[in-house]
């Protein structure tokens, strides 16, 4: 499929194109093993390909369920109930002990939910199960997950838990705000966080991680970085950052309210601030280390995003990726223990979904997964899958590279400055070609703008500026097909003009021209020349001032004043390269025309009426207006009133724009 076409998609759609692989629940089911029966000796010969794997236990407990939380998770049950489970656990670590045998393991974790809300005596018996059944490998760190609350209430577990042999812990703040923190459901004081810091240090701890998150509706620029400068204070060995991914939450009707520019704006707010505090990361990498040559993740995730080791994932719900498949246990969907423990006591592997996978779907999950690191690693592609990445992507390759998302440094191909910030793009790239047609249809379904445009303009603080704000537009127009005097005849000239395509509520993958808000300190002519550098890529034109438009309606976000400008080229031959809140740019051919059979012609004095048509056009889109035109002529001036009285795909009112730029140009330049 086209990749430019792939990359538009999956920005607009940035909610699911994302590390997480396959899209959709159902996306593979035609891969799906029917046959209960079946599962125990396809698991045996599944494993018996692999020489080494890492293991992820899943502890389902917490004490709320968050609102950002898509997991299987159980929240405040009782002992009795924690106990049960555990009993579960044991037998299906045994299950898998069968058949792993003297595999050597490579990683552990033992995430959640709250693994910390066991028992003591729990946790050590999960433990021991690991280490007394599998070959786990002398050089493994094990890692474990905490809570704030339970670091600080609880020092004498936590204490444990490193004697244990768990030398790694990461402990989930995610925000500082408290606004924020009541809206998702969580506890967190300062003095939590500083009491937890302290426990977790004095138990010995030396690596120690600290999850953000980011990406909410209801979250500031400023709240966020009040929260990373926070973490930073508590001098976690490494921060990991975790962008709210709406899908399967109780928020995810918010989703298409958060615009990918909101994303990368605070992604890119945040990659600064750590990297001046000592942090470090590769461009698009989530996880940022103190540590020298310590990539900061836990051995399990770290062998699993750069070498695509595959992992058994056991306990409720969770997730398996061998050499040549992909399961989910019992939970995933229901988010339920019954099923679980059900297939345990019958001796079954508590398996909810399995799917044989082709060898095109397991490297796009392996590959899927790598862009948490923001690189792939080209010889371990080659060495998991036999096959050279750059010649099996070899378009795609091409085009990430061109666009300048990617580049290849050494044995490695990184994501660019440029790459991390439209990510959202570059990861479908590397889809199977059956998940790129399913995220075009996904799109193509969608209602992009309606309903998350309700939500964005919820959550929208004109209060927060200064009223009106000033905006600046920009029309630069291409004049092609013979040089400038060589004709007087607009339809002749097959006039252009350079749009750009919305990353960011309001009018949302609409076009509109480029464009922006002024800036305190700099005049309206510098912000219109910045923004058509930022946007577009563009800094060799000269803008001429058009008009101002500044009806109190134009923008839905409030009372936006616009100072409109003009340029004109001899060609389509700018060079351009989009960015910012921009998720492409284009040329249009132009059509603007009075219509001659739907319009009426009224003259009253000096005033005449018309209606004209414009219509845009290029190789993929094509939009439209049609405007109600009004001049009224008086003896030292002329003045034009202009209405939209239908617009497709233009946003605000740029259709108006255009209409006095394109008659600036009829008057000025082609006679």
């Amino acid at each position: 499929m086209n990749a430019n076409l792939i990359f538009e998609n999956g920005l607009l759609y940035h909610h699911y194109a994302n590390t997480a692989y396959p899209l959709t629940p159902k996306s593979f089911m035609e891969y799906r093993i029917n046959d209960p029966s079946q599962i125990q000796n396809f698991l045996t010969s599944e494993w018996a390909k692999a020489d080494e794997l890492s293991l992820y236990v899943h502890i389902p407990f917490c004490k709320v369920r968050c609102n950002f939380c898509e997991y299987a998770v159980l929240q405040d049950v009782d002992i009795c109930t924690e106990d049960l489970y555990v009993s579960l656990l044991l037998k299906e670590i045994q299950m898998y002990k069968a058949i792993l045998k003297d595999k050597k393991i490579v990683g552990f974790d033992m995430g959640g939910g709250t693994p910390t809300k066991l028992s003591a005596g729990n946790l050590k018996k999960i433990t021991e199960a690991i280490t007394n059944s599998f070959n786990i490998q002398d050089n493994v760190i094990f890692s474990i997950e905490t809570t704030p609350v339970i670091a600080a209430k609880e020092p004498e577990k936590i204490l444990e838990v490193y004697e244990m042999g768990y030398k790694r812990i990461s402990m989930g703040i995610q925000t500082v705000s408290e606004k924020l923190l009541n809206e998702l459901g969580r506890e967190g004081t300062t003095h939590i966080y500083e009491q937890a810091t302290q426990n977790i240090r004095k138990a010995g701890f030396k690596q120690f991680n600290i999850d953000l998150m980011y990406g909410f509706l209801h979250q500031s620029n400023e709240e966020f970085e009040n929260t990373i400068r926070y973490a930073i204070s508590l001098n976690p060995e490494y921060i990991t950052l975790y962008r709210n991914r709406y899908k399967g939450t109780k928020l995810e009707k918010e989703a298409d309210g958060v615009s990918l520019y909101k994303i990368i704006c605070q992604y890119r707010l945040a990659y600064e601030i750590l990297l001046e505090n000592g942090y470090m990361a590769n461009e698009g990498k989530n996880t940022f280390s103190k540590v020298k040559d310590d990539y900061g993740t836990s051995d399990y995730l770290t062998k699993r995003v750069i070498n695509g080791i595959p992992y058994v994932g056991m306990g409720l719900g969770a997730q398996s990726f061998g050499m040549d498949y992909l399961a989910y246990n019992e939970g995933a969907a229901s988010k339920q223990l019954a099923k679980y423990q059900n297939k345990i006591e019958n001796n079954q592997f508590p398996v909810q979904d399995i799917y044989r996978l082709p060898k095109e779907e397991s490297i796009a999950k392996m590959v899927s997964v790598a862009f948490y690191f923001g690189f792939v690693d080209l010889e371990a592609f080659h060495n998991r899958f036999g096959v050279s990445f750059l010649e099996h992507f070899k378009n795609e390759v091409e085009f990430a590279t061109q666009e300048g998302l990617m580049e290849i440094k050494g044995n490695r191909i990184f994501l660019t400055k440029r790459g991390a910030d439209y990510i959202n793009g570059v990861i479908p790239l590397f889809y199977s070609d059956k998940s790129k047609v399913e995220l075009t249809e996904l799109f193509n379904k969608a209602d992009q703008r309606s309903e998350g445009e309700k939500e964005f303009l919820k959550a929208y603080r004109i209060e927060d500026y200064q009223r009106p704000s000033l905006a600046a537009d920009i029309a630069v127009f291409a004049l092609n097909n013979g040089e400038m005097n060589e004709c007087n005849d607009l339809s002749e000239k097959r006039l252009s003009v350079l749009l750009i395509k919305r990353g960011e509520h309001p009018y949302m993958n609409n076009w509109a021209l480029p464009g922006g808000f002024v800036k305190p300190g700099e005049s309206v002519e510098q912000a219109a020349y910045r923004e058509l550098q930022e946007e577009a890529g563009i800094s060799e034109v000269c803008l001429s001032q058009l008009q101002v438009f500044s009806e109190p309606k134009r923008d839905p976000r409030g009372w936006i004043v616009s100072c409109s400008f003009i340029a004109l080229t001899e060609g389509k031959n700018l060079q351009m390269q989009f960015g910012e809140d921009a998720i492409d740019a284009q040329w249009f051919d132009i059509q603007y025309m009075k219509l001659d059979t739907s319009t009426q012609e009224i003259i009253n004095g000096n005033t005449t009426q018309e209606q004209y048509s414009l219509v845009l056009t290029n190789e993929n889109t094509k939009l439209t207006a049609t405007l109600d035109r009004v001049a009224t002529d008086s003896l030292y001036n002329k003045n034009v009133k202009c209405d939209i009285l239908d617009t497709k795909g233009i946003a605000f009112d740029h259709a108006k724009i255009l209409a006095f730029a394109i008659e600036r140009i009829r008057g000025e330049v082609l006679h």
